[in-house]
């Protein structure tokens, strides 16, 4: 049994989506034998949404009031710190966690970008016998750490790099490497948490996105931006197809009247998502998923799969998402669709449609074979010889 340090973000944004991803990861090495604890700190200032005042905040106590029950409900109680913008230790204290970094056999960091120390706890781990960063911007990741490169400036080291971007370091993706080797990991998903029961009748394809949730940034004299510069590819896709499509968005300038006119529905995300239990109802009272991604994953071929797409597989929802480069490590064409243009979205769409109850089986299969936890993690430590 390992002791393992997980530095991830909850208390900062304690959404229904967010923290189920966080939670996979979590109680996927739990229930592999390993005693977990979890770590985050603020970082940077008005670091924490609060949902109840819909606004970024130095005050966590939204956050915790949320984190704290949930990890409870995993036996995860005592288990958890989170360092304010204060400096003030929320969960276990200073001495508690001091000890822990000092003896634990993996600090695995899903907190930070590999970008600045701040909010990594690398001073605090500088004795873990194995420091792991989890690249979940594939793409943009790399692009801060070689932007910050470039000017001279020291990046955070880690013994190994770990990357959702399945094609990071291979010819088949653009992204920079900044000299380091990228392991491949997907999200991965504890099957056992996902409720699998038949779709509402006449439910729709829906999906949760945030319409453009930072600047573009750029490289090389390249412009990447978000999901708004993507989604322009397939906004007439509802004109194409009999079966209803519901986004449940947020995020910056995003053009409601827009999306509605083309026959988009539209909720709002924040509402579907205010809590895990009510981001997993929203995925079961869905048919599938359709969902587009950042123009930076579509760009730079980075071989993305979306945390929420596993959650859809898992909860027997097939996926349709715009080809990012996964394909070529995920099976498509029963229960999961890889998709470029408006056309096969559509096409893909009403063919799941036509024989739901098997496309459902399958995408289900999908998540047990390729996205357990069990074997995802499983492997994960043993490269990590843990």
């Amino acid at each position: 049994m390992a002791r393992i340090a997980v530095n991830t973000y909850m208390v900062r944004y304690p959404l229904g989506g967010n923290l189920s991803w966080a939670l996979q990861w979590i109680v996927g090495l739990q229930r592999l034998g390993h005693d977990v604890y979890v770590v985050e700190k603020s970082g940077y200032r008005d670091a924490c949404f609060d949902l109840g005042r819909n606004i970024m905040t130095d005050d966590c106590r939204y956050g915790v009031s949320i984190v704290r029950p949930l990890l409870a409900r995993f036996g995860l109680e005592d288990r958890w710190c989170y360092v304010d913008a204060g400096g003030r230790y929320h969960g276990l204290p200073r001495a508690r966690i001091e000890a822990l970094l000092g003896a634990a056999d993996l600090f695995l960091d899903m907190g930070t970008h590999g970008v600045t120390r701040e909010g990594s706890w690398l001073e605090e781990a500088v004795h873990v016998k194995c420091r792991v960063l989890v690249g979940t911007e594939p793409g943009v990741t790399q692009i801060r750490m070689a932007l910050k490169h470039d000017t001279g400036e020291p990046l955070p080291e880690y013994d190994v790099y770990y990357t959702t971007g399945l094609n990071i370091g291979t010819a088949e993706s653009t992204a920079p490497t900044i000299g380091r080797h990228w392991r491949p990991i997907v999200d991965p998903v504890v099957i056992e948490l996902f409720p699998c029961a038949p779709a509402p009748a006449a439910a729709p394809f829906t999906t949760v996105m945030n319409w453009q949730s930072m600047a573009p940034i750029v490289f090389d004299g390249v412009e990447y931006g978000q999901k708004d510069r993507e989604f322009a590819k397939f906004i007439d896709l509802p004109a194409r197809t009999r079966i209803q499509l519901e986004l449940a968005a947020a995020g910056r300038s995003m053009p409601a009247d827009q999306l509605r006119a083309a026959g988009w529905r539209l909720r709002n995300a924040h509402e579907v998502t205010s809590s895990v239990e009510g981001y997993l109802a929203y995925i079961a009272a869905s048919q599938g998923e359709f969902a587009v991604c950042k123009h930076s994953c579509v760009a730079m071929n980075v071989g993305w799969f979306s945390d929420r797409g596993a959650a859809y597989l898992a909860s027997g929802r097939p996926v349709v998402m715009q080809e990012t480069g996964f394909s070529r490590h995920l099976p498509c064409g029963r229960g999961l669709y890889a998709v470029r243009t408006v056309e096969e979205a559509a096409a893909a769409i009403d063919e799941i449609a036509g024989d739901w109850e098997r496309h459902a089986r399958w995408a289900r299969e999908v998540a047990r074979e390729y996205l357990d936890a069990r074997k995802v993690l499983g492997r994960m430590l043993e490269e990590l010889a843990l």
